[in-house]
């Protein structure tokens, strides 16, 4: 279960969160993407070609950090391992693009399939620095 402190809680309803994964040169990668909380966990839809998807199939460490836009001295930090499984029937990205009144069908390429990515945390650091 993803145990996230009651003061950091509404993050989970943000829109964005940088996503950091370890790309083959051993250095690390940052995206931005969107994102659910999901069952104890945060999920991602990802287009399986991209470079991040990679990453994760080869190391599935992985860091979700959640900054609170209005007060960025606030944020939430994720660390865990992601989970690859295929979404080719979309039914996970259909729900994360209901979050964002999206198509993720319409993003993607010809030919592209899609994955859902399941960080299961290891560690939360939820900070807050405000004075």
């Amino acid at each position: 279960m993803l145990e996230i402190p009651a003061s950091h809680v509404d993050l989970l309803d943000g829109q964005y969160a940088t996503l950091a994964t370890i790309g083959p040169d051993g250095r690390p990668q940052l995206s931005e993407v969107w994102f659910l909380s999901d069952g104890g966990a945060v999920s991602l839809s990802l287009s399986g070609s991209r470079q991040k998807t990679k990453n994760l199939r080869a190391n599935p460490a992985a860091n979700l950090f959640l900054l609170d836009l209005a007060s960025p001295q606030r944020y939430l930090e994720i660390r865990g391992d992601a989970e690859v499984t295929p979404d080719d029937d979309h039914e996970f990205a259909d729900r994360l693009a209901a979050k964002y009144r999206a198509d993720l069908r319409a993003m993607d390429p010809p030919g592209q399939s899609r994955v859902k990515v399941t960080i299961r945390p290891v560690r939360v650091n939820a900070i807050d620095i405000r004075g």
